[in-house]
């Protein structure tokens, strides 16, 4: 499941992975590390050779450059949610805001802040500035010879995206 920050790639994939019985492997989980630190890259790269070792899975993330190799040869269908980027940036903003209010603990421990949404680096703006990377990646990749076995799915609304994932074991 890949896709800009506020797609839905985890949201999807957790119902995803409940509908079809699989583990859902959230690569955001394995790459945090406390008090917002990133797990060293060897760390980062044999947890998610633990996590995809099965004979089945669902994967979000995006993290390309640092474990492609190790997912997508695996992988027999690709879900790139590929919606607008006011849908995916209003997303990023209501769920930041949301989880700061409200304290939500994510992955080992870290909470995302009212103060964070504001920073130089943090996630609103980092949304709307790298959309058109996450575009240009996929549509590239979805033509590139080397992926040919891979089944790409384009969801390019919510709709479509409910969908799909409502006709799936029917």
């Amino acid at each position: 499941m890949v896709g800009p920050p506020g797609s839905g790639k985890t949201t999807t994939a957790a119902l995803i992975a409940r509908r079809t019985g699989a583990p859902h492997v959230e690569l955001d989980a394995l790459y945090w590390e406390p008090n917002w630190t990133v797990a060293e890259l060897a760390v980062f790269r044999a947890r998610i050779t633990a996590a995809v070792a099965g004979g089945q899975w669902v994967a979000d993330g995006n993290y390309f450059s640092s474990s492609h190799d190790i997912t997508w040869p695996r992988a027999d269908t690709i879900v790139w949610l590929d919606l607008p980027r006011r849908t995916t940036v209003r997303r990023v903003v209501w769920r930041t805001g949301s989880r700061a209010v409200l304290g939500t603990q994510l992955w080992s421990g870290n909470r995302e802040s009212l103060r964070m949404m504001f920073r130089r680096d943090e996630i609103v703006r980092f949304a709307w500035r790298e959309y058109p990377k996450y575009q240009q990646r996929y549509a590239t990749l979805m033509h590139d010879a080397e992926w040919a076995h891979l089944r790409w799915v384009r969801l390019r609304s919510p709709h479509a995206v409910r969908a799909w994932v409502s006709a799936l074991g029917t």
